[in-house]
């Protein structure tokens, strides 16, 4: 299944609203500014397209020092200053809303029980489908606005049947629609991504910036995890879940070492393991299970790592659901490339995908997203993968 090469989408934005006497009004828009650089830049080109918009930045912390200082994050007391200078230099009204018990219990608690449980999560795909395109977009909604608008790299496009679909952004490099593949027709018809829908580099994006006096134009991207102050996801876990000494085996199951805590690792993880003698062959070991219930984690050669097929919970689709198999690129992490699938919806609500060619790195917790060219058919959850070997699936 395949797309027709994408030129110049049609207009993105929600249908034109109107006012009580039938004449049209401009949209009202609820800009989620970060204080980072891409939403500052998208909060102004919705105001220069003629939408009416408010600018909120999302207050995710009850306690933002424990969060990232500096420019690094998304949680901090300077990303809310400088969310709020840029909407006064764009001249929009600005408010910050306090989400933080929601993204405590839908983002972090999800994140800490996730890998009690052996899986490695993406805590940025569960904060935009739970926090700003569920809590955020419902309370806009309910507010009387029309979209939410986000300085996401991904576009929105709408068909002759007024239907609309994820695509990746023109931008391959800063593509982000990954990380919005949980995404259903109704929250895609409220959102606006004003930096998808044009080729426009991350450089272009920093110098309009500039040129709109904007002082977030340099500031540094976030990285990792926003809400784990020193990027130590070891410690940070390690602190939630305890220290509980464990086994280290091979996959004839002949230990190896210990370690403090199966929580710990992650499939595919080559470092920090502290086996005291070599493999055999002299290669490299890797991770290649986790098991929370007896705390082993079992390593072996990198090839024990290839993954022929998996299956995929909790299915969520950016339009019409598949109603049978079919032949689609997958991509398994938000900065990975794609590789060729086929896949099934199961009857039992689960998804069935088979690799064309073996792949590596892939680990239950995980997201697969779907794509049918440039669009995104959908995500899901990955509950367990398959090997010639040994299948993983945590207890």
């Amino acid at each position: 299944m395949t797309d027709a090469p994408r030129s110049s989408p049609p207009p993105s934005a929600p249908p034109q609203p109107k006012h009580a006497d039938g004449t049209p009004r401009p949209l009202r828009v609820l800009a989620a500014m970060s204080g980072g650089v891409d939403s500052a830049v998208a909060a102004a080109r919705a105001v220069e397209a003629g939408h009416d918009v408010t600018g909120v930045h999302l207050a995710l912390s009850a306690n933002p020092q424990s969060f990232r200082t500096g420019a690094r994050g998304c949680c901090t007391i300077e990303d809310s200053r400088d969310a709020r200078r840029a909407a006064d230099v764009i001249g929009i009204p600005f408010y910050v809303w306090d989400l933080a018990e929601r993204f405590r219990e839908d983002v972090v608690e999800d994140f800490i029980a996730e890998y009690e449980a052996g899986r490695t999560p993406n805590p940025c795909l569960r904060c935009n489908e739970k926090i700003k395109f569920a809590a955020l977009l419902d309370k806009a909604l309910a507010l009387g606005f029309d979209a939410v608008c986000t300085g996401h790299y991904a576009t929105v496009v709408v068909r002759e049947d007024g239907s609309r679909e994820l695509h990746r952004a023109g931008d391959a490099a800063k593509d982000q629609s990954y990380v919005l593949g949980v995404l259903d027709e109704r929250q895609l018809a409220h959102a606006l991504f004003p930096l998808g829908d044009t080729l426009t580099t991350k450089e272009e994006i920093r110098a309009e910036a500039e040129r709109r006096d904007l002082a977030v134009a340099k500031k540094p991207d976030s990285h990792d995890i926003c809400f784990i102050a020193d990027g130590d996801t070891q410690g940070f876990l390690a602190d939630r879940l305890g220290r509980a000494e464990g086994d280290i085996v091979d996959e004839d199951g002949q230990k190896l070492g210990t370690h403090e805590g199966a929580h710990g690792f992650t499939i595919g993880q080559r470092k920090g393991l502290r086996i005291g003698h070599p493999a055999a062959d002299g290669k490299p070991r890797y991770v290649l299970d986790i098991s929370p219930v007896d705390n082993t984690v079992t390593v072996g050669p990198a090839a024990s790592l290839d993954v022929t097929a998996l299956t995929a919970i909790r299915p969520r689709w950016c339009g019409t659901p598949p109603t049978g198999p079919g032949t689609y690129t997958a991509q398994l992490r938000a900065h990975g490339g794609e590789t060729e699938v086929r896949a099934e919806p199961a009857a039992d609500g689960t998804i069935e995908v088979r690799f064309a060619e073996p792949v590596r790195g892939v680990a239950p917790g995980q997201a697969v997203v779907l794509y049918d060219g440039t669009r995104v058919v959908g995500s899901a959850t990955i509950s367990a993968t398959h090997r010639e070997r040994a299948t993983t699936q945590p207890a």
